[in-house]
């Protein structure tokens, strides 16, 4: 979600150097860049440790960044270059279609406002699973819910934590890098922006080609 379908990883530096300013500190850019893709419990040890203030409460500065970036989040969110359309034409395709996100229910059902309720079929969040990307279990869970073999879905990612998540899980990979470089991973297909992606390249990367 963040990154890949909406541009709100800016909202999230907003909201992170409110909560560091708050401890009497500044994250730094390093710091920052770890955090993307991650679960909320990792971001806050990352924040902690980035502040040398490894003795706070992950719990209470989540809850304070949650409050913050819902408060963001319902200013509205922008669609990332070509993510609306591409998933426009997944949706007239037919083709089953899971949000996959590290991102928690709450903070979630308030993006919908912006992706469309209508525009998945299933909804996997952040803490809703066992394991966070980058594991395994988001992708193999929205698989599950699909109905369809893990090996038959392609995950479009914009981060190494998604990236991971989803070539672990066994899935076909597109990455999109947004606020963080990709390197080149073997088994993954990298494009600058979603305004090159198409329904015959997702075929493709499945090895396939449509009729």
């Amino acid at each position: 979600m963040d990154g890949t379908l909406v541009d709100s990883e800016k909202l999230w530096d907003v909201a992170l150097q409110e909560l560091a300013a708050v401890y009497g500190g500044s994250l730094s850019e390093a710091a920052r860049r770890a955090i993307i893709g991650t679960s909320m419990a990792v971001s806050m040890r990352i924040v902690h440790e980035d502040l040398g203030q490894p003795e706070r409460d992950p719990q209470a500065s989540a809850d304070w960044i949650n409050a913050r970036i819902l408060e963001l989040f319902r200013d509205g969110l922008r669609w990332r270059p070509g993510a609306l359309a591409l998933l426009r034409a997944v949706r007239a395709a037919g083709i089953p279609t899971a949000l996959v996100t590290s991102s928690t229910r709450p903070l979630v059902e308030v993006a919908l406002d912006t992706l469309g309720r209508d525009s998945f079929d299933a909804v996997v969040c952040g803490d809703e699973v066992g394991a966070a990307k980058p594991h395994p279990e988001p992708y193999l869970t929205a698989a599950r819910l699909l109905g369809v073999p893990i090996e038959r879905c392609v995950a479009i990612e914009d981060s190494p934590t998604g990236v991971a998540s989803a070539l672990a899980a066994g899935a076909a990979v597109l990455a999109v890098p947004a606020e963080v470089p990709l390197a080149p991973v073997d088994g993954v297909h990298q494009l600058e922006s979603l305004t090159a992606a198409d329904l015959e390249l997702l075929s493709a990367l499945l090895g396939e080609r449509p009729a």
